[in-house]
């Protein structure tokens, strides 16, 4: 088995281990790459009431990206130990539902590509395409799997894991009155975006306001964050986003569907390490040790904020005018025009 994906899968199956009794897992499917088989799983906890509000997190969707996975993996094993002294914690818990699918493309980690075992790009690979114009071959295309960003055959079903992840995102997410998502990728730029949808147009998201609340929130809570928080398209747009065809699922339903995509800026670990330009993995991933910690460390107050605002909800989602100014102010500040 290849090193990239051994010691991941190897601290999965310890936090399995070490917290059966506080953890529903299931295997999705097995994602067979030759010889070899790896079970895609889920991991949920906390309440499992249809409504109870829910957050889901997604890691290695594309596999030469690990570093998703590793901050998921980090975080849920930091997030259960303090399960096991905090009963304040395990109170909130409660009230709301936690979802991770740390590990979706298991295959490519194995492989260190972005594509499964089959040459698929999973973000390229939903049965939805943009009516306006993306970048040629990154917007994803259907020419091969020799090229990447291949989308799969046009008459062809999505691939299982793709499927995998709009099943668990469907039966843990979208059922329920709120819920957010969170896609861990890496690999773009000097800064780490949090980015949301839309992808395959520059049309404004349905629930620009709710996402504009969200940020609001937490620039207030931590005006000295990393983040630069913007829609997908004002960078590129693409075909097949798994994210925006799970939206248009929801689009006529009153539950609110959050997805957001935390875009880890790689290109500053390979600036101040710039030997790692010779690896393929250092152009995605923080290679040094002391350096893959910090990492790990960053993101935990934003995935810990995010676990207390599908908590609390009802406290700070907008309604009435104030949802209407935060659609005018998420217009004017994401799209550059009022409402």
């Amino acid at each position: 088995m290849a090193s990239a994906v051994q010691p991941i899968l190897q601290a999965l199956d310890r936090i399995i281990e070490e917290n059966a009794a506080r953890l529903e897992v299931r295997t999705l499917c097995e994602v067979v790459d030759g010889g070899r088989s790896f079970p895609l799983r889920s991991l949920c906890l906390g309440s499992a009431s249809p409504e109870a509000p829910a957050i889901g997190f997604f890691g290695g969707v594309h596999g030469l990206e690990r570093i998703g996975t590793q901050v998921l993996l980090s975080f849920l094993a930091s997030f259960l130990e303090q399960l096991r002294w905090d009963e304040q914690l395990d109170r909130q818990l409660a009230a709301v539902r936690l979802v991770f699918m740390p590990l979706v493309n298991p295959a490519g980690m194995s492989r260190s590509t972005r594509s499964n075992a089959n040459g698929v790009d999973l973000m390229r690979n939903a049965p939805l395409d943009s009516r306006e114009r993306v970048a040629f071959l990154v917007g994803g295309q259907r020419l091969g799997s020799w090229l990447p960003w291949y989308r799969g055959p046009s008459d062809g079903p999505m691939e299982a894991e793709a499927l995998a992840l709009c099943e668990v995102v469907r039966s843990e997410l979208l059922c329920r009155p709120f819920s957010m998502a969170l896609d861990c990728h890496s690999g773009f730029g000097l800064r780490d975006r949090i980015w949301f949808p839309h992808a395959h147009t520059r049309r404004p998201f349905a629930r620009l306001a709710e996402v504009h609340a969200l940020v609001a929130l937490f620039n207030r809570l931590w005006p000295e964050h990393p983040y630069l928080f913007e829609p997908q398209s004002r960078r590129y747009l693409t075909h097949g986003d798994l994210w925006d065809f799970l939206c248009s699922e929801n689009v006529r339903s009153e539950r609110v569907f959050l997805p957001l995509t935390l875009e880890m800026g790689s290109w500053r670990w390979v600036r101040k390490s710039p030997r790692q330009i010779l690896s393929r993995l250092g152009l995605f991933n923080p290679l040094p040790p002391d350096r893959l910690q910090r990492v790990q460390r960053n993101h935990l107050v934003w995935l810990n904020f995010l676990c207390r605002a599908a908590w609390t909800y009802r406290e700070w989602l907008p309604a009435g005018e104030e949802r209407a100014h935060h659609e005018r102010t998420g217009l004017a500040e994401w799209f550059g025009r009022a409402a």
